[in-house]
């Protein structure tokens, strides 16, 4: 399949040089899609400077309302004009090794939708305090209870889409701006049973540099948004889909 990933960024002019020479050492390399929120440290420049290196690298700046949510969508509307088959998502931060991106890709042969997954068996955590381990774990038993999605991490960014299940997201029902959006991404894919979900297991570890962007306001925020829905597909589930 035809691969793209898409990596969002806000300020990882650090991490950004190492994660593109690692995607281009992957064979078959994929193409790359950067989607800049504005950095302020530069990271949309340092883009601009390696997209000049080759043909398989392409810079979107937003200038709109930041967010992970957003910077994703864009993405995934550029990718899929572009005639992408299969599109992965990452974090820029080396939290999620591309060196797993052909196992994902290689799941996806079977699937719709395939997530590098912590909690499926043989999944790790490294390098993280117990209470993020527990902030984590608490999340993702939310989101199961809430939206009973057929998957262990819920809230992993680390996935693989093929094209027919992002053509088939409501994306201007979507509520979230933050890391919520994955877990409605998923309900979308999931609902119904219309896709065929799997969790491929992977060693999470902490950012090589830079600082988290997730947050107390942040996952706040998107528990929020997540409840906003839930709601919304009570009161009118025959609108939304549920």
């Amino acid at each position: 399949m035809r691969a793209c990933v898409l990596l969002p960024t806000f300020n990882e002019a650090e991490n950004l040089p190492r994660m593109v020479e690692a995607l281009r050492g992957l064979l078959p390399p994929p193409e790359i899609v950067v989607v800049d929120d504005g950095s302020p440290d530069g990271t949309g420049e340092i883009a601009d400077g390696l997209a000049r290196e080759g043909n398989d690298l392409t810079v979107l700046h937003r200038t709109g309302p930041r967010g992970y949510g957003e910077a994703l969508t864009e993405g995934f509307r550029l990718a899929l004009q572009r005639g992408a088959e299969a599109l992965v998502t990452l974090d820029c931060d080396f939290s999620h090794d591309p060196r797993d991106i052909p196992r994902l890709l290689l799941a996806l042969l079977e699937a719709d939708l395939v997530i590098g997954s912590r909690y499926a068996p043989g999944g790790s955590l490294l390098a993280w305090p117990l209470y993020r381990r527990l902030l984590s774990f608490a999340a993702n038993a939310f989101v199961r209870v809430l939206f009973r999605l057929p998957a262990r991490d819920g809230t992993s960014g680390f996935r693989a889409y093929r094209r027919e299940v992002l053509l088939g997201i409501p994306w201007q029902g979507l509520h979230s701006a933050g890391y919520s959006f994955l877990v409605e991404v998923l309900y979308w894919a999931a609902r119904k049973g219309k896709a065929k979900i799997r969790e491929v297991p992977i060693c999470f570890t902490e950012r090589r540099a830079g600082r988290s962007k997730m947050g107390l306001h942040e996952i706040l925020w998107g528990a929020g948004n997540l409840l906003k829905l839930r709601w919304e597909l009570f009161l009118r589930p025959s609108r939304l889909g549920g």
